[in-house]
């Protein structure tokens, strides 16, 4: 690596990891377990990379990669780090019910509305719903998940949709199982970005401006918000007609995609900005 391209490197890397720091700070994670971490997922993406050469990958050769002493590679390798799946499903599964109820006219009114759902019922049920939308998890199950969010409210009336997007706050874990799926597609992104050719690139665009008067900005979260969601809502319904069968035996293998969008606003240059 050059000079140039090591010392823009290292500024992206420092760029990106303090409002990742901020975050660590305000959860409680020291400098000395960030550290194992990052370790941990050295020698993890150590042997990644190593296979693509298309050898056989080695504690000596991810030791040789990555720095770290062939004792260190091979304890890292076996460390075992709780990663909670369990939340991930429950995030994952939660957004397609809330997409299906909104973007599925089984389950919406005439005007194209989300319905008031009764709970249970063979068709246009909130039950209906879960089934069709989140595979296994039990329709109380999924009711209580988006209760605790405010996504949903229950009642004598039946299930009504209070927001049109999911977002998990019943737990702190909860909310952290986003930053590291959404930040980790987005670096993914980027990184691919660095290597493809022009016609292979991935959509990697944003908008931003920083003379906008304070004032305005309430304003343009809320007309952003609203576009977004709308936006969000499209691409979910081409999504869910196009997905294959998971049935299928011996059908084609499916394929993970997402789209995200995101806001940011902070005091312009000069300022206390990122």
């Amino acid at each position: 690596m050059d000079k140039t391209t090591n010392q823009a490197l290292s500024a992206a890397v420092l760029k990106l990891l303090r409002p990742l720091v901020r975050v660590l700070l305000r959860h409680g994670m020291a400098y000395g377990s960030f550290a194992e971490l990052a370790r941990k997922a050295y020698v993890e993406e150590g042997f990644v990379h190593a296979k693509g050469g298309g050898k056989r990958p080695t504690v000596s050769s991810v030791s040789a990669l990555t720095g770290l002493t062939r004792k260190e590679t091979k304890r890292l390798r076996e460390l075992d780090v709780l990663d909670d799946a369990s939340s991930s499903q429950r995030y994952n599964r939660a957004i397609r019910v809330v997409s299906g109820w909104t973007s599925d006219a089984r389950f919406q009114t005439g005007a194209g509305a989300p319905a008031v759902l009764p709970m249970e019922g063979e068709q246009c049920s909130f039950s209906a719903l879960v089934k069709e939308y989140s595979g296994d998890i039990p329709p109380a199950a999924m009711l209580s998940v988006l209760q605790s969010s405010g996504t949903v409210v229950a009642d004598a009336h039946g299930v009504t949709l209070h927001a049109r997007a999911y977002l998990p706050s019943a737990t702190p874990a909860e909310k952290l199982d986003i930053l590291g799926t959404d930040v980790a597609e987005l670096i993914d992104t980027i990184g691919h970005n660095l290597e493809a050719d022009s016609a292979e690139r991935y959509f990697q665009r944003k908008v931003s401006n920083v003379l906008v008067d304070p004032d305005a900005v309430p304003a343009f979260r809320e007309f952003s918000t609203r576009k977004s969601q709308m936006l969000l809502e499209e691409y979910h319904a081409w999504l869910s007609g196009n997905e294959v069968d998971p049935e299928g035996a011996g059908e084609t293998e499916p394929s993970y995609v997402a789209v995200g969008i995101y806001y940011s606003t902070y005091p312009g240059p000069g300022k206390d900005s990122p």
